[in-house]
């Protein structure tokens, strides 16, 4: 084993799950920070903040969706890559991640295309009124042209880290978010650039992160990147095999056109754009759950997927339990925080009285649910990482299904603020139906997979 790699047929499972979630959970968390820090700075930009904060909040969406299809191809890629691994298959290894490498250049040339041809009329859609349109605008244009660096990013982490090289997917994160944390304040405020200097800041920073996935996985890893025929039918099970992540992100920014839609109608002229304002902020300290607790379960699923591919079944059992564990207690310690400490939270967002009170109000909302939440977590990406991609998205599509229903349905009840309630309510109820399913399918996933490695047969 070369040093600073982990042995995931091995070793110990509670220290590799340890080892593989704690440096993604930083990973995630600095992620998190690239649009945090960029919010915290332009909501104090002087006369106005309140304002840029709302345009870029319109913009969360398309950069929510930008970043799912990085994971679209990194995460569904990986599992496929870590599967064969397990099988002791380096050929059918390589040939994943040189078609990975492909899907990701040609996502980037399509979607930022698309994005600039088509911002103005999104931008209006997802929420922005006259007066935070420039802001909104102005932001999404500069980073959409940097959509190369950000899904490369995204997408080549997840084969440093599936190859046990977690230390290294760190990195290349925090590469990047030193980086942004520098330049923000350069940009925005020393070259008085405003919310222009806080998207290139941004691109800036993962046109870093990306240079050094690129420089590693070309020169260093058992399994690098090379160039070969591309093989289609391998990218559509690479983009079956990662569709369930991407949909938790994708309808994410569903979510936030809609909050946002809503808010703004039933808000009206008078306080729709403060009540955006405020989901902003609240959305943004909530991705400061969700990413590191993304972290956990998605930076472990290469030890139930390699485990899986070789066919250690007790072996994904115990990792399967020490991920649930692992979410549980993260989360019991953030809805403490969270709901102690709402008020101070989100005062590095903004001074004004009246937003900071309802920011404070809509965060304690918001983060009700939290704990119920890592049941989904856990159990939706552990049976996505053994290929049970069907069942995941479906419980994927319930959760957020279910979510942009009571968003639209509560404030049409009880008004604009009700809105802030649909994250607890769905989180709890699909908590509780993905626990159940996971119980009815873990156990014949398990059997089917020693069935068909025992015949030597491949599974359908």
């Amino acid at each position: 084993m070369k040093s600073g790699r982990q042995d995931l047929g091995k070793g110990s499972i509670p220290k590799l799950v340890l080892g593989l979630a704690v440096p993604a959970m930083i990973a995630q968390f600095v992620n998190v920070l690239y649009s945090l820090i960029d919010r915290v700075y332009i909501g104090n930009i002087p006369l106005v903040g309140d304002l840029a904060l709302a345009g870029v909040g319109v913009c969360g969406p398309i950069v929510t969706l930008l970043s799912s299809f990085g994971t679209l191809v990194g995460l569904g890629g990986s599992i496929l890559m870590a599967i064969r691994m397990g099988e002791g298959n380096t050929n059918a290894a390589r040939k994943v991640l040189a078609n990975c490498f492909l899907m990701l250049v040609g996502l980037a040339v399509l979607l930022t295309a698309g994005f600039l041809l088509c911002r103005e009329p999104l931008l209006r859609c997802f929420g922005a009124s006259d007066a935070t349109f420039p802001y909104a605008d102005t932001y999404m244009t500069i980073y959409t042209a940097g959509t190369f660096f950000a899904l490369m990013a995204v997408g080549l982490n997840y084969f440093i880290t599936c190859q046990g090289y977690s230390t290294v997917g760190m990195a290349a994160v925090l590469i990047g978010a030193v980086a942004n944390i520098v330049l923000d304040p350069v940009f925005i405020f020393a070259l008085d650039m405003g919310v222009a200097g806080a998207a290139v800041a941004t691109v800036l920073s993962q046109f870093f992160s990306c240079a050094f996935s690129l420089w590693f996985l070309f020169r260093k890893p058992p399994i690098r990147i090379g160039l070969g025929r591309p093989d289609l039918s391998l990218m559509l099970r690479v983009a079956g095999m990662g569709f369930p992540p991407f949909l938790i992100l994708a309808t994410d920014s569903l979510i936030l056109i809609a909050m946002n839609a809503v808010l703004q109608y039933y808000g009206g002229p008078a306080q729709g754009d403060t009540l955006i304002a405020c989901a902003t902020i609240v959305q943004s300290c909530m991705a400061l759950i969700t990413g590191p607790m993304l972290g956990i379960s998605s930076g472990t699923q290469a030890i139930l997927s390699y485990n899986y591919g070789a066919c250690q079944s007790d072996r994904v059992r115990q990792a399967a339990r020490c991920v649930l564990r692992m979410c549980l207690a993260f989360t019991v310690v953030m809805f403490a925080l969270f709901q102690l400490l709402a008020g101070q939270i989100v005062r590095i967002f903004t001074s004004d009285a009246a937003l900071l009170d309802l920011s404070a109000w809509g965060l304690r909302v918001f983060t009700l649910g939290i704990i119920p939440l890592a049941v989904q977590y856990a159990r939706v990406d552990g049976l996505t990482a053994l290929a049970r991609t069907r069942t995941s998205l479906a419980l994927s599509l319930f959760r957020k299904g279910g979510f942009v229903l009571l968003t639209l349905v509560l404030p049409a009840l009880f008004g604009a603020r009700a809105a802030f309630y649909a994250e607890p309510l769905a989180d709890v109820i699909s908590a509780c139906v993905s626990g159940v399913v996971f119980v009815l399918v873990f156990e014949p996933q398990l059997a089917r997979r020693e069935f068909h490695a025992a015949r030597r047969t491949p599974e359908p």
